[in-house]
């Protein structure tokens, strides 16, 4: 299945259903912890992960790999940024968010702080999922390092490519190899709770749903 395929996909299932179907498929936990959360809007992410690492510095240096990556990255990527978990130390802002959206990006997804948060709901209304907001800069605090390698946001390895699913419900990651496989499960899912959603409205019971389709 074409990448595009893919992401067309996962954009019309339920982040619930893809939580579940990545349990089932990869035989892991696909959902981040749930301190990355919306932090800009309540829109949908979908679309592949492309990756930043930054680690702590005394230098006073820019975000060089995350820059790089805004901009020469495909349009529809979604950036993951890792500074594994510190709060108080934003990794993202009103800048980074400019560039994001001039080259069309799905979104951003943080292992750390986001701010100009009412510059960018004003100017731009774009997607970030992070773990804090915070007004303190990465300048003389950290510096990154990679970019298109595997890093830990969320208590979950994304690996470049991975397809990310985030809404309200939270942030989910597909392992590329399992996606396909992933999708079908979630269609599925998506599909049987409807019916099962159904039947409990209609006979006015919750146990005979749950008894005929085992879901709760």
């Amino acid at each position: 299945m074409e990448l595009k395929e893919l992401v067309d996909g996962f954009s019309k299932v339920a982040t619930a259903s893809v939580a579940d179907a990545v349990d089932k498929v990869a035989g892991s936990r696909g959902f981040m912890d749930h301190e990355i959360k919306p932090r800009i809007n309540e829109k949908r992410i979908c679309g592949p992960a492309v990756t930043v690492l930054e680690v702590p510095t005394d230098e006073i240096v820019p975000p060089q790999h995350a820059l790089d990556l805004i901009d020469e990255s495909p349009a529809g990527s979604v950036i993951c940024i890792s500074i594994r978990g510190v709060e108080n130390v934003a990794v993202w802002g009103g800048l980074m968010t400019a560039g994001a959206v001039a080259n069309k990006h799905a979104g951003a997804v943080l292992d750390g702080g986001v701010r100009d948060l009412a510059e960018i709901r004003r100017d731009y209304d774009f997607p970030v999922y992070a773990r804090s907001v915070t007004p303190r800069s990465t300048v003389g605090r950290y510096k990154t390092v990679a970019s298109q390698v595997p890093v830990l946001i969320g208590g979950i390895m994304v690996h470049p490519g991975d397809i990310v699913v985030a809404d309200i419900d939270g942030v989910v990651v597909v392992p590329i190899q399992h996606a396909e496989a992933v999708l079908t499960m979630a269609k599925e899912i998506d599909l049987r709770e409807l019916e099962q959603a159904k039947l409990i409205i209609s006979e006015k019971t919750l146990r005979t749903g749950i008894a005929k389709y085992g879901r709760i």
